[in-house]
């Protein structure tokens, strides 16, 4: 897989082999940052990669202009793969603002003390728990994919949704209370 656009453009990311991993597919990532961008939620942002398996999100997300990413994932593989790929992508001339945490989704959401401009949500497709998780979630938009579309909360606002192959990704963002 490579980072389709930015400063990272071309380069590989490596794909942990032997986990559930399930990477976004190069058009859904292309339409999803085009959407993204169209709304200004990419250039200066801070993202927060939850089940982050490779990276590819967050990785291009810092690619494209975002300030900083958290990449957050429980495997051990996972997180290995993102730290490998923050390190091939890094270079004297681009420096990347990251960090990488093994913890299970929930357990960061509930315990993290930061807050983020853009949360990329893509749990494994038989994960149930979008209210739960939309709920905690310390950000203000969601990019959320799913196998189906997602149940979303009464505190949430679909923006945009598309269906790419297996995949359906939606932005959402949450609604002042």
């Amino acid at each position: 897989m490579r980072v389709i656009a930015g400063s990272a453009g071309g380069r590989h990311i490596e794909v942990p082999r032997g986990t559930d991993v399930r990477p976004t597919s190069d058009r859904a990532r292309e339409a999803m940052f085009n959407r993204l961008n169209s709304l200004g939620l990419v250039v200066g942002v801070s993202v927060l990669d939850l089940y982050a398996g490779s990276g590819a999100l967050g990785i291009e997300a810092l690619s494209r202009g975002a300030r900083a990413a958290t990449f957050v994932d429980v495997d051990a593989k996972c997180v290995a793969a993102v730290n490998k790929n923050l390190l091939v992508l890094n270079s004297d001339d681009v420096d990347f603002e990251s960090r990488v945490v093994r913890s299970d989704a929930f357990s960061f959401v509930r315990t993290t003390h930061e807050s983020f401009d853009v949360a990329f949500l893509d749990p494994p497709y038989q994960f149930d728990g979008w209210v739960e998780l939309l709920q905690s979630v310390p950000a203000p938009v969601a990019v959320v994919e799913s196998e189906k579309a997602v149940d979303v909360p009464p505190n949430w606002a679909e923006l945009k949704s598309s269906r790419y192959g297996r995949a359906t990704i939606a932005v959402l963002e949450r609604l002042a209370e």
